[in-house]
């Protein structure tokens, strides 16, 4: 049989002489032979082919399939149910995944970076196919407020120590009761180096060392820590004067920010609103002044900001914000000054939203979560 096999693979080969005397089976054999030849270099010719160029299986198994369906709908069911969302936000959910291919919903559900990058570009996805702007504000309205979702049900964060506080993080220095907002400039070193908190006066505060602080600081998904410490000791820099602060590994959870925040820097105008009765005495309507403020967004979220400004503002005040974004397109909110604290010459006016236009909702929303830049 070995003999066969080697005849029917190497057909060109000089056979014995008395090989094609005529003996009754010996033709037989030699087409059989050259069959079996023939049918196994076409399967070696057909798996090569296959192997270079991704030819799919002839099973009827399409595993060329760019689309397909990875994970079950019970899966999508039980993750929308812990999440608590609502069919409209559910079906949100399903589209931002297979929009983006991903083969594991519960690995990019625990890792934000990968959860912003399929958020990001299912929101590029809808700006480009929606036919009009009522259907792209809805269905961004949908995408956000998905992602909002998921962000507060995000588990707790790792950051145990000021020695994993970002450089340039935003926080709040308190000292003799008094809140002073600063940003961490270092936490790599031996101490902890923030902004130098300024009096009235815009002077650095004389602060003894030894003297104890109380910091407070959210990071990038919005979960708070505050921390004590005390005062090692103060120093001029290029940059400003600094302040530098004992380490520390006792951090607390402050209860979570309802929104995602974002520390960004925009210039921004304000008036002024009150209220005046009606002809009937009986109702009211809000009247925006017509006086024009300035001032620069320090943060941002869809629940409010804070902004710097020279202008005086007081609690329980009403403001109209207005500012412009790259595409020229106008962000307009209204709110109320929750609280201010002075920082030199200037007040840090911090605003709780009480109406924001779905369209400017869904910038703020785009800038918060970077899907516009």
């Amino acid at each position: 049989m070995n003999s066969i096999l080697i005849n029917g693979l190497f057909p060109l080969q000089v056979p014995d002489p008395t090989f094609f005397n005529y003996e009754p089976g010996r033709k037989e054999n030699l087409y059989f032979a050259i069959i079996i030849g023939a049918i196994i270099l076409i399967i070696i010719i057909l798996n090569i082919l296959k192997n270079k160029f991704k030819i799919p299986a002839l099973n009827g198994t399409q595993t060329g399939n760019r689309n397909p369906r990875k994970y079950s709908v019970m899966v999508m069911h039980r993750i929308a149910s812990n999440l608590g969302l609502d069919r409209d936000q559910a079906k949100m959910l399903e589209f931002v995944f297979r929009n983006d291919g991903v083969s594991d919903p519960e690995r990019s559900l625990n890792s934000p970076s990968l959860l912003d990058r399929h958020f990001k570009r299912a929101y590029r996805s809808i700006e480009r196919t929606a036919i009009s702007e009522d259907e792209i504000n809805t269905r961004l309205g949908i995408l956000f407020a998905t992602r909002n979702i998921i962000e507060t049900s995000a588990g707790s964060s790792s950051t145990t120590s000021t020695r994993q506080i970002p450089e340039n993080a935003a926080a709040v220095l308190t000292i003799d009761d008094v809140n002073y907002p600063i940003r961490v400039i270092s936490s790599r070193g031996d101490s902890l180096v923030v902004e130098h908190p300024l009096n009235s006066s815009g002077e650095p505060l004389r602060l003894p060392r030894g003297s104890k602080a109380s910091l407070s600081f959210f990071t990038k998904s919005s979960k708070g820590f505050s921390v004590e410490s005390r005062v090692l000791g103060s120093a001029d820099t290029a940059d400003g004067p600094v302040l530098q602060l004992v380490h520390s590994g006792q951090i607390k959870r402050l209860s979570n920010r309802r929104f995602r925040r974002r520390q960004i820097a925009i210039s921004t105008a304000f008036y002024f609103v009150h209220t005046e009765s009606t002809d009937n005495k009986k109702n009211t309507k809000m009247v925006v002044d017509k006086r024009r403020f300035t001032g620069s967004i320090l943060d941002i979220s869809i629940g409010g900001c804070s902004l710097k400004t020279v202008a005086p503002a007081n609690a329980g005040q009403r403001l109209k914000i207005e500012f412009t974004r790259e595409d020229n397109s106008i962000v307009a909110a209204l709110g109320e000054v929750l609280r201010t604290n002075r920082m030199g010459a200037s007040t840090i006016v911090h605003v709780k939203f009480l109406k924001v236009p779905h369209r400017s909702l869904n910038k703020i929303n785009a800038m918060v979560y970077e899907y516009s830049d």
